[in-house]
């Protein structure tokens, strides 16, 4: 503890003396690796711009640095400036050619700036200069995937895996080009190999694993990641992935033991509280899902989900002026979300906010107009006001939008019965009778009478036996 603090204290006054030269252009010094600790402080934090001033700092003190050479393409990188960042490593290559890492940064941001074709003459030649071959296959295949060539693409991801199985981002990106390239199932061979080979390694069954996700066969990859826990019990990875399938094959409980193992292992995390959250509350216990959504955003303010699910919650409690405090956090976030509009436009109406209410749901219906519920519940709010000419017409706009969905034709001819247009009603009724007879219960509850029931009970009826003959 005490070496923690000396070291503390050493960083924070190593960034004052930089800080005091900053404000007043005082003379200052710093030996190399110092000055590597000060501009990691900045970038550490998003301050690229003073990052990039200690890094021009240490240029002029340092100028055969390639470390300072590096990190200043990279923070210009950063900054967006890429053609800066281009310049600052030619010069640097025209005296460090065969310099690997120069290399691998030069064809990065190449690719990053657009020119996917320039960006793999370097990293073609870093293959043949160092000894990170696989980072520099991970990157080939990042140009190949931008260029959408993803035979190439899956080719060299394969190629980075087999140097380093435990290569979380080719894993990923590997698997993404499986998917779009309808080779899924033809990969499980190629993860096979590698548990032939080697029987005890986690990495192959986790991998597998991930793929039988993929393909959507949750038992398959329950397995793997099992036998992937019991090689290595500390495989946190393995854990949370068991509890996605877990989840994904509505075993809730299993779910949530994988989860909190790897929170034992782990420790805290946004995510992991948050998968805690939403299995809570899929099994209805919404205080403890609202508890742990509240430990997520306590972590990750901006975690917006983790804000939708505590007002999710707090609504299916009905408890509606605190769900609507938690949505509209949610809703700052993410203002495009039309799940979260749709939330809001619920909960306004429960608390009689109507005007509030119909503009939620108006947005949400421009962000998702195939969205049935949004149709259904917004023109209710219509419909209940008694205002049916105009409950109508919002569905009727709906079933522009959704033809082929027999909801928004039923609750149609509720809105058409209500309004005493009956005949406009009978003709939307045939046409959801013919699209899902067994749906017809749905009408019922907006007639409570007995004989309103009874009539649409003879016509529906009378429907079938016709469509029977």
């Amino acid at each position: 503890m005490a070496d923690d603090y000396k070291r503390k204290n050493s960083e924070d006054d190593m960034i004052n003396r930089f800080e005091e030269h900053l404000k007043n252009n005082h003379p200052c010094f710093f030996e190399l690796d110092v000055y590597s600790k000060i501009i990691d402080h900045y970038i550490e934090r998003g301050n690229n711009n003073k990052a990039l001033k200690a890094c021009n700092m240490a240029s002029e003190q340092y100028p055969f640095s390639s470390d300072i050479v590096l990190s200043k393409a990279e923070i210009l990188s950063n900054l967006e400036d890429y053609q800066s960042a281009l310049d600052t490593l030619e010069d640097a290559l025209s005296f460090h050619p065969n310099d690997f890492e120069m290399l691998i940064l030069k064809g990065i941001i190449l690719n990053q700036n657009g020119q996917h074709e320039a960006a793999i003459e370097p990293l073609l030649q870093a293959l043949n200069s160092g000894d990170n071959d696989e980072e520099i296959y991970y990157q080939l295949g990042i140009v190949y995937q931008c260029l959408g060539k993803l035979d190439k693409a899956i080719k060299y991801f394969k190629e980075a895996l087999t140097l380093n199985l435990n290569y979380e981002n080719a894993l990923y990106e590997l698997a993404y080009c499986l998917e779009q390239n309808g080779e899924l199932e033809k990969s499980i061979d190629f993860y096979q190999k590698f548990i032939d080979k080697d029987p005890y390694s986690q990495h192959a069954w986790y991998n597998l694993g991930v793929i039988y996700d993929k393909l959507g066969d949750y038992g398959e990859s329950i397995k793997c990641y099992e036998f992937a826990t019991v090689i290595d019990e500390g495989f946190a990875s393995a854990f949370y992935n068991m509890g996605n399938a877990h989840l994904a094959n509505t075993k809730y409980i299993k779910a949530l033991d994988a989860y909190k193992k790897t929170f034992d292992i782990e420790g805290a995390s946004p995510e992991i509280y948050f998968s805690i959250a939403s299995t809570y509350e899929l099994l209805d216990q919404y205080e403890l899902a609202l508890k742990y959504y509240q430990k997520s955003v306590k972590l990750d303010t901006f975690f917006d989900d983790a804000w939708f699910g505590a007002g999710n919650c707090l609504s299916k409690q009905e408890r509606w002026y605190e769900a609507i405090h938690f949505l509209n956090k949610a809703l700052k976030l993410s203002q495009e979300n039309p799940k979260y509009w749709k939330a809001v436009g619920k909960a306004e109406f429960k608390v009689g906010n109507v005007v509030s209410s119909i503009e939620a749901y108006e947005e949400a219906c421009n962000l998702e107009p195939s969205d049935i519920g949004i149709w259904l519940e917004w023109s209710f709010i219509f419909y209940e006001q008694g205002d049916y000419n105009k409950a109508i017409e919002l569905i009727q706009k709906g079933i522009e939008n959704n033809i082929e969905d027999s909801n928004l034709l039923y609750r149609i001819t509720a809105y058409l019965i209500a309004a005493g247009r009956y005949k406009e009603a009978f003709n939307y009724l045939e046409n959801a009778l013919i699209l899902d007879f067994d749906n017809h219960t749905v009408l019922f509850e907006f007639f409570p009478k007995l004989e309103t029931q009874k009539a649409l009970f003879r016509i529906i009826d009378q429907f079938r036996k016709d469509n029977n003959k």
